[in-house]
């Protein structure tokens, strides 16, 4: 109680204050000249860590950096110039072959340089004679979704289909949702347009229907050979690809379709094929099939192309399935069409996030990374080190901070924030907060991210009176909580059914520090102080949702009402519950018909006659009360 008064003297006396975010500027890495040693950090690992295959061993090796002043191949020429006729000779004169996984790997590269992309993607078309299938096309009208190249992405959609190629719905569904995130209603109008006439006017589109509805309809085997046989299907890579795209819930279905079709007289499978299989394949209920389809497509010379390297390790990400994201981005380290650093430091953070990461996975990332010639970015560095962090290595966890300081990289909330984040998994509490004081002793000063983890890992402690504490510091150093914050406090109280207390934390910061809630936050809270029989309390938030123009909460101030409130409570209910003089017929209704559910025809007689006249005479609520009054006659 004492820590809960104070907190609330402090938080009484809280001014709107501007928050006070740290930017802290990294120190200039030469790209000729830095050369980092970590050998160094050997003699100080725990003899745990250094047993580890992989652990710390990147640490052994020098850093070593690419850069080549004479590019000797087409990535190197068209990322490093600007697009020109003599770039055009120069392109003509390589001898780099310009198979779907180059020109994918190339266009992906310049996807955030829509101009060059476009540039390319023409002279590699119309001068070079490159067929694009129509994965390529639907990475160039995904390059192509902003309103600065919105002309581009038009004159491309229309080239797509006078090479007879279409949309699939996929990419139709990824382009639309940007138009309308990004205010294009038009160009979403348009394409909706464009997509349901392609698919009525496609022929190919029924033949792909059937023969889906052939594979899908019964078990692989003779029978679905036959019914494949006597439609006598022109195959095409596209339509290859439009199969497997709509069986791409059934991989053994389209695994045993993509063989078929492999064995058929006057047809190969090619890279664009098997990259179309092995994203159908890259889930865990066939993860088999998947290994087993990528070392067949590189035993035949086909490689996988960047693009679906990408979306199978999301997917992996996203499913925790994180040795076969390692295996498969050491395999692409190892071939001609390397993932960025970016996807080296994205993977990193997935693995580091999880509950436990595994540390051998991490340092197998960073040496392959390390070993294609990188060096250590701040987000590799900041990969390891939450990684160390979150299983409680704090020692191997220092050293990375030192390794990070000699490469160039001081330490800033994101470091910092890491190890608060892992002292608060292993409830030493009190080092955390200490070390937000290191961080302003070092001049690094916390921000709301590392006051928001801090604060947190008190409240999943079940140490709330702290968190409340570290709040109240938090707000005298002129750092502004947030709506995120106030939810992590708000959930905090209402884990130790102190309701009362949370409750008084949301008005204050509503009307002290003018802060905006999460309708959710307001949700449970309402909920809980209903539960509570705490009707003023519960009705006080809702005029705090109307005022933040949330949406009507109706429900369980009905449910309650209709149980246990009184007339005059339903009759403030329905004030509070619409931001106009009355609200509306419907929601009369809701609040009568539940009076009726629970059998208290007289409240809800009383409450119709406080009704404005227009409520009560209008023809639903007349139409409800006789037929109430009917059942009622016949009840008796």
């Amino acid at each position: 109680m004492a820590a809960m008064n104070r907190a609330k003297r402090i938080l009484s006396s809280l001014q709107l204050a501007n928050s006070l975010h740290s930017t802290r500027m990294l120190r200039t890495h030469s790209l000729y000249f830095q050369v980092t040693h970590f050998s160094h950090l050997s003699p100080f690992l725990s003899p745990s860590l250094s047993k580890q295959p992989h652990a710390f061993n990147f640490l052994y090796f020098h850093q070593k950096l690419f850069f080549s002043s004479n590019p000797n191949s087409i990535v190197d020429l068209v990322l490093a110039n600007d697009w020109s006729k003599k770039l055009e000779v120069e392109l003509s004169n390589t001898t780099t072959t310009l198979t779907h996984e180059t020109v994918i790997y190339i266009l992906k590269r310049l996807d955030k340089d829509p101009e060059k992309a476009s540039n390319f993607f023409n002279w590699v078309c119309d001068k070079n004679g490159f067929k694009p299938s129509s994965s390529v096309f639907s990475l160039m009208l995904r390059i192509f979704t902003s309103k600065e190249s919105i002309k581009q992405f038009w004159i491309t959609i229309k080239k797509m289909k006078d090479t007879g190629l279409y949309i699939d719905e996929e990419t139709y569904k990824t382009i639309l949702v940007f138009f309308r995130s990004s205010k294009m209603a038009s160009d979403a109008k348009a394409l909706t347009q464009f997509y349901n006439k392609m698919v009525d006017e496609s022929a190919i589109d029924s033949v792909v229907k059937n023969v889906v509805e052939v594979v899908i309809g019964n078990d692989w085997g003779h029978e679905v050979v036959k019914e494949l046989e006597k439609m006598k299907i022109s195959v095409s890579y596209n339509f290859v690809l439009r199969v497997l795209k709509e069986l791409r819930g059934y991989p053994s279905k389209a695994l045993s379709f993509f063989n078929w079709v492999g064995s058929l007289s006057g047809f190969e499978h090619e890279s664009v094929t098997y990259n179309a299989v092995v994203r159908v394949l890259g889930r865990d209920d066939s993860i088999g099939e998947f290994w087993s389809m990528v070392k067949e497509m590189k035993s035949v010379g086909h490689e996988m192309d960047l693009d679906t390297y990408i979306k199978i390790s999301r997917h992996f990400q996203k499913f925790k399935m994180f040795k076969d994201a390692v295996e498969l981005y050491e395999l692409m380290m190892d071939g001609p069409f390397k993932p960025s650093v970016q996807d080296c430091s994205v993977l990193l953070q997935t693995i580091s996030r999880s509950n436990s990461p595994d540390l051998d996975l991490v340092f197998r990332v960073v040496k392959k990374f390390e070993a294609a010639g990188n060096f250590l970015s701040k987000a590799v560095y900041d990969g390891i080190h939450r990684s160390l962090t979150s299983v409680g290595k704090f020692d191997e966890a220092e050293k990375i901070m030192e390794t990070m300081r000699n490469a160039g990289y001081e330490p800033d909330n994101i470091t910092y924030s890491q190890v608060v984040y892992g002292l608060c998994k292993a409830k030493r509490l009190e080092e955390a907060c200490q070390v937000l004081e290191q961080m302003e002793a070092s001049g690094c000063i916390p921000d709301l991210k590392t006051w928001t983890i801090l604060i947190q890992g008190h409240c999943a402690a079940e140490e709330v009176d702290k968190a409340i504490i570290c709040f109240a510091k938090m707000m005298e150093k002129n750092c502004d909580a947030d709506a995120d914050l106030l939810d992590i406090l708000i959930n905090g109280f209402l884990s130790r059914n102190r309701i009362d207390g949370a409750y008084k934390l949301l008005v204050e910061m509503v009307n002290k520090a003018r802060l905006r809630p999460w309708q959710a936050t307001y949700k449970s809270l309402i909920h809980k102080l209903l539960g509570e029989r705490k009707l003023e309390e519960a009705m006080k938030l809702l005029h705090l949702m109307k005022k933040h123009n949330y949406p009507p909460f109706p429900e369980p101030f009905v449910q309650y009402i209709s149980k246990s409130g009184t007339v005059e409570d339903a009759g403030d209910f329905l004030k509070a519950l619409s931001a106009k003089e009355y609200p509306s017929i419907e929601a009369y209704l809701h609040v009568f018909r539940s009076f009726f559910q629970e059998g208290r025809h007289s409240e809800a007689k009383d409450l119709l006659y406080k009704c404005p006249h227009h409520i009560r005479k209008h023809k639903a609520i007349y139409g409800l009360f006789g037929s109430a009054e009917s059942r009622s006659a016949g009840a008796v």
